[in-house]
């Protein structure tokens, strides 16, 4: 029987990758900034009710004309990438939608009572850091204030979830902070509405923590 020692086998020391090579990383890494590319059906369809809107009529010229319009600015300007992760309460929706109608009959009797009157009002401009930090809710608060007369939205700030209005009227005293409170219930009938379960207690949270400070 041969006593020669064997001689060890070779061993790979190449380091095992332990990620797949690629971009995966990085496409996980979706943050709130990022945009979408590619076609964009909900968008298109979104800018040709828009452009519907600009005009006395339906036809199918305006139609065409819209979609063409907004295939083009979901092209060269895409839009942000907007996470939903809630889901429609039918309930809280239909209080959502009443409550925007009351609302906007409320505002147009006084809007129209203001223009008949022959005081001068005084405007303001106040800024609202809603509770919530979703791009969603932030444009659908928006647009609910904006189109109820009296209050135009200026400018709606991304990155820190902040509504600047212009409130029209504002004399009588307590009007500001009853236009700041206004822009906070429709947030939280927005939330309730459409809201998760862990979105809906984050708003409570930051509703408590304001209320508190």
């Amino acid at each position: 029987m041969s006593t020669e020692p064997r001689s060890p086998e070779p061993r790979n020391t190449r380091p095992r990758s332990t990620e797949p090579t690629g971009t995966a990383p990085t496409r996980r890494r979706r943050h709130r900034g990022s945009r979408r590319g590619g076609f964009q059906p909900r968008a298109i369809i979104a800018v040709a009710v828009a452009w519907l809107f600009l005009w006395d009529r339906i036809s199918w010229g305006n139609v065409v004309n819209g979609l063409i319009i907004g295939l083009v600015v979901t092209t060269v300007f895409p839009l942000p990438s907007i996470e939903f992760a809630g889901y429609p309460r039918p309930l809280r929706v239909a209080h959502l939608i009443f409550r925007f109608f009351t609302d906007l009959v409320v505002a147009s009797v006084q809007v129209t009572r203001l223009a008949f009157s022959t005081k001068h009002p005084r405007n303001a401009v106040i800024e609202v850091p809603l509770r919530s930090r979703s791009d969603f809710y932030l444009t659908i608060t928006a647009e609910l204030n904006a189109l109820v007369p009296g209050s135009v939205v200026l400018d709606a700030r991304r990155s820190t979830s902040t509504l600047f209005l212009h409130l029209l009227d504002v004399d009588r005293p307590g009007a500001i902070e009853e236009g700041r409170a206004h822009v906070y219930r429709v947030e939280e009938r927005v939330v309730r509405a459409l809201g998760s379960d862990e979105e809906i207690a984050d708003l409570e949270r930051r509703k408590l923590e304001q209320e508190a400070s």
